[in-house]
């Protein structure tokens, strides 16, 4: 296998990772734009599903799928790990020791509904991209990142929303939101989610329309 090869698997597969890693990180935190309301995990999370189109059409379905899985249980590894972390204690001299833990011990109940929403919505995408590349193989490619994306975007913002803020927060001890306001936020997180998505379709240009062979 050629070195080109070789790099363009390492940074399709640990761009993928890293990027998953990075927007769960960022679903931690929320964020207002204008009137919408969405987590900050959102406007890298959306490049992840056109990066696992990219790993898609490069190394084909199987790879993709075990990348999706791989990075759930990076998250879940990570997540695990922040959380000790977090829960040891501090010498006396370490005046950041709240601030690191309110920081990186990340809230369960988020954590647990952004890897279910991304490892179910990105295997979808993965389905949808196969059926559109056999079926409309003919088309233009950016419209399999934008077919792939129309299914699996809003099923992923529906799971996070409602696991996140509606139905896990209670069996952590905490109040669980409203159903509208949880369906408000997946609505912001679609108009977002549309945008990013807009913007980072060329980016299925990047790779060739040719898998690699292993």
């Amino acid at each position: 296998m050629s070195k080109r090869n070789i790099w363009t698997i390492v940074l399709l597969v640990g761009g993928y990772v890293v990027c998953q890693a990075i927007a769960d990180i960022g679903a931690t935190k929320m964020v207002q734009i204008g009137t919408v309301v969405i987590p900050a995990g959102t406007f890298i999370f959306t490049i992840t599903f056109t990066l696992r189109d990219m790993l898609h059409k490069r190394l084909g379905k199987e790879w993709a799928r075990a990348s999706i899985i791989l990075a759930g249980v990076f998250n879940i590894l990570m997540a695990g790990y922040l959380a000790g972390m977090a829960a040891l204690p501090a010498p006396p001299f370490f005046g950041l020791n709240e601030a690191w833990g309110s920081i990186f011990a990340l809230v369960p109940s988020i954590v647990i509904a952004s890897i279910t929403a991304e490892v179910v919505s990105e295997l979808i995408d993965t389905e949808v991209y196969h059926l559109w590349k056999t079926k409309m193989g003919h088309w233009p490619q950016w419209t399999r990142v934008l077919a792939s994306n129309v299914v699996s975007l809003p099923i992923d913002s529906f799971i996070f929303a409602v696991l996140a803020f509606v139905l896990l927060p209670p069996l952590f001890g905490q109040e669980a939101a409203p159903l509208g306001v949880a369906m408000g936020l997946v609505v912001g997180q679609i108009l977002w989610k549309g945008i990013v998505t807009i913007v980072s379709m060329p980016g299925i240009y990047l790779v060739k329309d040719k898998p690699i062979e292993l």
